[in-house]
Parts: C-alpha cells; sequence; structure tokens
C-alpha cells in the first residue's frame, strides 16, 4: 500500500527539459530575462500592474514594509491564527506585531475586533487570506480607509482566488505571494511582490537589489539587500504556471470531492468555501480529536498535519491574550492529503479511514 503525502510538489518532466534546455543555451542562473518573463506571467495572471520576484515570502512581506516606510515604533495588526511569517517579518521590519483573533469561519482577521485594536502608532493591517479565503475585502479595504492605514496582503496561500472577481493579493498596498515547496506552484523557493503604483515598485526594486535601481551598475540610492530571485528559479516557475489553471480546477475538485464523501460524518467540520472563489490550497478540516485522527491515518500509511499554533501561544512570542477563536483552530484543525496529483481514488482511500476512526470512536 502506498503512503499518500498530506503534501508534496509536483514537477514533471516539463520542468527537467527546460532547465536542462536553459543550461544548454548557457545560462548565467542568476535573475535576468527568464525572471523578468515569469514576472511577465504572474502580472497576467492576477491582473496587478507590477510583480517582482524575490527571495521567499517571507522576504516579500519584509520588503513591503519597509517599501511602506514602516519600522520602529510602529504597529502593524496581523492575525493571532497565520503561519508565523506573517508575525516575524513584522518583528524584522523593526516594527510592532499586534495580534487580533480570527473568525472562523473564514480563519482570517475579525474586522471587527482589528478596529478595535487600532491605536495611534498603527500604521498597517496585514491582511492574510489563509488557505485561499478571504474576510470581506470591501469592508477590509474600507476600514483601512478610515484610519489611514496601509494593507498588506499576505496572499502566500491564495495563488488563483480572488474576491468578486479581483484576485486576492491586489487589493491593497502591495500583495504577497509564496513559491515554497507545499504552494500551488512552486520554484522551491520564492516570493513575489504585486502592486498597481509604480513608486512603490520603485522601492521594492531597490530594496530587494542592494539600493540600485539598475543591475550591474554600482550606484546605491538608499540601503538595500540581496533579495533577488534566480533565472534557474524562473524557468521552474514558468512551466509550473502553465499547469496552474488545472491545478486551481483541481483543488476544487478534491475539495468537493472530500466534503461529499465526509457529509455523513458529523464530527467533521468543514470551513464554509465558496469555490467560485476560492481554491483551497490545503483540505482543512475542524475534528473534535486531530491528534487521535492523526496517529489513526499513519498507521493506515496517510499523512496528515495539525494546524498551526496560536502566535501568542508560541515560544517565540508568547504574551497574555484573548483569542478564543484561533485557540480554537489551534486545538481542532487538521490538513489532510492535499497534493494536485492525488487520485479520486486516493481520496476517497482517505475518507474512509476517517469514517472507519469515528466508526471505532463512536
Amino acid at each position: 500500500m502506498k503512503f499518500i503525502n498530506q503534501m508534496e510538489p509536483w514537477l514533471g518532466s516539463e520542468e527537467k527539459q527546460a532547465i536542462a534546455a536553459y543550461l544548454d543555451a548557457g545560462g548565467w542562473l542568476t535573475e535576468f530575462q527568464r525572471t523578468r518573463e515569469f514576472e511577465r506571467r504572474l502580472a497576467e495572471f492576477t491582473g496587478s500592474k507590477h510583480v517582482s520576484v524575490v527571495a521567499n515570502g517571507t522576504v516579500s512581506l519584509f520588503i513591503a514594509l519597509k517599501a511602506l516606510g514602516i519600522g520602529p515604533g510602529d504597529e502593524v495588526i496581523v492575525p493571532d491564527y497565520t503561519m508565523i511569517a506573517s508575525a516575524n517579518s513584522i518583528v524584522l521590519a523593526g516594527a510592532k506585531p499586534v495580534f487580533v483573533d480570527i473568525e472562523l469561519e473564514t480563519l482570517c482577521l475579525d474586522l471587527g475586533l482589528t478596529e478595535k485594536a487600532i491605536t495611534s502608532a498603527t500604521r498597517a493591517i496585514m491582511l492574510v487570506s489563509l488557505n485561499g479565503r478571504a474576510p470581506d475585502m470591501n469592508a477590509a479595504m474600507a476600514l483601512a480607509r478610515r484610519h489611514g492605514l496601509f494593507v498588506v496582503e499576505d496572499a502566500a496561500q491564495s495563488l488563483g482566488s480572488g474576491w468578486q472577481g479581483r484576485h486576492l493579493g491586489t487589493f491593497g498596498a502591495m500583495g504577497s505571494f509564496s513559491f515554497s515547496a507545499p504552494k500551488i506552484i512552486t520554484t522551491g523557493q520564492g516570493g513575489a511582490l504585486l502592486t498597481d503604483d509604480p513608486e512603490l515598485f520603485d522601492r521594492i526594486q531597490k530594496i530587494k537589489d542592494f539600493g540600485r535601481r539598475e543591475a550591474g551598475v554600482d550606484f546605491h540610492e538608499v540601503i538595500g539587500y540581496n533579495f533577488k530571485y534566480t533565472d534557474l528559479q524562473a524557468v521552474i516557475g514558468l512551466e509550473q504556471i502553465k499547469k496552474l489553471p488545472w491545478r486551481v480546477a483541481r483543488k476544487k475538485e478534491m475539495f468537493s470531492l472530500y466534503r461529499r464523501e465526509l457529509a455523513g460524518v458529523p464530527e467533521v467540520k468543514f470551513i464554509p468555501t465558496n469555490l467560485e472563489q476560492t481554491s483551497p490550497w490545503f483540505i482543512d478540516i475542524l475534528v473534535p480529536d486531530p491528534d487521535g485522527l492523526k496517529k489513526h491515518l499513519r498507521r493506515a500509511e496517510i499523512g496528515s498535519r495539525p494546524f498551526y499554533p496560536a502566535i501568542h501561544s508560541q515560544p517565540a512570542y508568547q504574551r497574555p491574550g484573548n483569542f478564543p477563536q484561533s485557540e480554537y483552530a489551534a486545538r481542532h484543525g487538521l490538513w489532510l492529503p492535499s497534493s494536485s496529483f492525488l487520485s479520486d481514488e486516493d481520496v476517497r482511500r482517505v475518507c474512509a479511514e476517517i469514517r472507519n476512526f469515528y466508526t471505532k470512536t463512536a
């Protein structure tokens, strides 16, 4: 019986052949023409005017904050339930992350609590669209406008997802994507920043390339860093993005199949998901005992993964606060096998084992 991983990257012969062809042609590996082409393809797919790819998704969030002039003495509101990179990027910029609870219906920021958390030091809201889901983006942007705040979208898990016909990551001052190994498309590591503002785009380009605007010209206008991408990654990305429409459709098919197969298991709760606009990155469920189910699935040669812990409870941030929904999600959430190439038979096998577990424990 084969082991079904919770998630794994999917690279095929197309990527292998493209890399070989690039190397045979004498490619220089570093950021150059293939990178520019990958950025253009991302801009076309998302509808953004400007895209800059960088070393990884955490770096892209840091660059966004720096480009907005956010640093020491500033506060940035961020969900208490998210991948820890969201908060870490704020600390890296020298600002203070202010944690706010989520809504269980979306696993995204509670906008009512967000407004209450705003102080005179608040400069931005980091709006995380977790697993392709978003809060009410119209309400979120209106909230930010009322208080004169920037919105930075952490859309690391949301490539292929939108809100009312507009791609996530294109609402705020800047949006950030990730191409790490488990994402819907991957280049091993990598991130992307989206913006419609040419001035912000200019700042992004300088921050990622030693403070200069033109590669190879040693004239440095500002303090910058080496957060550049590579053409080798872009070669992979160009092949991956060709497969993105199919993968978006397949993620939706898999989510629908899981939901149908587990409809008769009252212990399993799915997060409300509008598949017309959301492409779930991971198949996520809430259950009474995720650890017990995880162990059962592991014995059946099936991988799964618990949700992130609430950030305020992590040793790196340990701080008091009232975050009941984040804590509930962290205690009860489990990610099921979610790789795009899983067959319907694989999904049904996973669901059969979940039904077996709850039949035995009933």
